[in-house]
């Protein structure tokens, strides 16, 4: 079933801050926290990196989901508070993938990362549109 969801990106609090929201709105993460040194191919990171968090995600209001990574300065990321929030597109099909892609970068977009397969077995890109907000999109159906 499609839905949309928040992407929330910390500086190496990622942990902390989804701990406090597990207390605040109850429930349980909704797969196991995936840490960075989990990610087959990544580059050669710090040890305490390689313990940060490369996804998490948790259910709160109405079947709104959370998500949330941190942002490592180890692998070239730096975060400004107000531009750490995407919003996660997740569509039925590729094919509301791209017409949701292909809209929201024309007209003065720009992709960060192209739809492509990704080691999660995904469909997914990410992308800022002509306003400056910050779009990801993960589709789980198979080609």
């Amino acid at each position: 079933m499609a839905r949309t969801s928040t992407y929330l990106n910390f500086l190496g609090r990622t942990e902390e801050a989804f701990t406090f929201y597990r207390e605040v709105f109850g429930g349980e993460f909704l797969q196991p926290i995936q840490r960075f040194r989990d990610v087959p191919g990544m580059p050669p990171m710090p040890e305490a990196d390689q313990a940060k968090i490369m996804h998490v995600e948790l259910a709160i209001l109405g079947g709104h989901v959370l998500m949330g990574t941190d942002a490592l300065e180890s692998l070239g990321q730096s975060l400004t508070m107000g531009t750490n929030v995407h919003l996660n597109l997740e569509p039925d099909t590729r094919a509301e993938a791209d017409r949701l892609f292909a809209g929201l970068v024309a007209e003065g977009g720009t992709a960060s990362m192209p739809m492509q397969e990704m080691f999660w077995g995904a469909y997914w890109g990410s992308l800022t549109d002509r306003f400056g907000v910050q779009w990801m999109i993960n589709c789980a159906a198979k080609a």
